[in-house]
């Protein structure tokens, strides 16, 4: 009878044991299903990014993630510090995230250096290929992929849309960023079609902005200027000075998206990015559901948008082109 009692009570301990370990478990698999996005962007501050960054969560949202539900995301801003972008690059790359969504060429060559393994969808990257970023568009065939700002061939459209609504032009001062590949790229098309339109071209490094001021202003004390912004961090972080300076030495000038153009810029002609970190919202759920970047080609941008400031045209005593009128996806009066 004894041997009985304790046979039972055993047998309702293990009973109590096995009924624990299912709910430690349920909780620990709990856990794992919260995934861990890193995000590596820009400027903290800045509206357009804060766009960008509000674009992608809309489209994690509508892919059914929630921030502080079903994902976590982890966002760091480098404000175009390259020492402050390799060690948010590592930082973020320590907490071993399921994947890092990393905005721009000199934020993504960072994270790169951090780590070949976790996984990176990258967003506003020049040429991801000469950079050595990834293998080809088609098939990148390491741990990221993502989408292009646009062909290099982009950077002659805006040469000849500066010289359409300027057409007493004859000097172009280029702003670029030397140090990235993106930078050399977009001054060697700007260059090599520079003689069709009857434009001497001279490339202006970006470095910081007491170099900008001087340079601009040397270059604007002869006639007939204007300034070509190529895209990047740097023109970025240094936007509403460049805008101010065009505005001072009275320069037309043409920048790569909207924001400059809102700002106060003349006019602006490129890729939509808003919609490109939507669009990148999509590439991160399909990794996250198990998909490789090495399979996923890189995307070219699929929206483009030329926007004018009528206002800023008035101030520098041009008259707008009715043919750039026509084609402006927005006119800023």
């Amino acid at each position: 009878m004894q041997s009985g009692q304790l046979g039972r009570r055993e047998f309702i301990a293990l009973l109590g044991g096995t009924a624990a370990w299912p709910l430690a478990a349920l909780a620990q698999q709990g856990e794992r299903m919260i995934r861990r996005i890193g995000v590596l962007t820009g400027l903290a501050d800045d509206a357009e990014t804060q766009a960008y960054m509000a674009a992608f969560q809309q489209g994690l949202a509508q892919l059914g993630w929630a921030d502080g539900n079903n994902v976590r995301i982890d966002t760091r801003w480098t404000a175009g510090d390259a020492d402050r972008g390799r060690r948010y690059a590592a930082e973020l790359v320590a907490l071993a995230p399921d994947v890092i969504l990393a905005s721009g060429g000199s934020i993504l060559a960072p994270l790169l250096q951090a780590t070949r393994t976790v996984l990176i969808v990258f967003t506003i990257v020049a040429d991801p290929v000469g950079a050595g970023f990834v293998d080809s568009l088609a098939q990148p065939g390491g741990n990221a992929t993502g989408f292009t700002t646009f062909e290099y061939g982009l950077s002659a459209k805006w040469l000849e849309l500066l010289k359409e609504i300027a057409p007493g032009l004859t000097r172009a001062a280029v702003l670029r960023d030397s140090a990235i590949v993106g930078g050399i790229g977009q001054f060697a098309v700007i260059q090599s079609v520079a003689p069709s339109v009857g434009v001497d071209v001279k490339p202006v490094n970006v470095r910081d902005p007491a170099e900008i001021e001087r340079v601009v202003a040397t270059f604007a004390r002869s006639p007939n200027g204007g300034l070509i912004v190529t895209g990047s961090a740097l023109t970025t972080v240094h936007r509403n000075l460049i805008i101010t300076l065009a505005a001072q030495h009275r320069l037309p000038a043409i920048y790569p998206q909207r924001s400059f153009v809102t700002g106060g810029g003349l006019i602006s002609y490129g890729p939509n990015f808003v919609d490109m970190h939507r669009q990148a919202a999509g590439y991160v759920d399909r990794i996250l559901k198990g998909e490789k970047p090495a399979d996923l080609p890189v995307q070219a941008p699929t929206k483009y948008e030329l926007v004018i400031n009528l206002k800023t045209a008035k101030a520098l005593g041009l008259e707008v082109p009715a043919t750039v009128l026509t084609r402006a996806d927005e006119v800023i009066e």
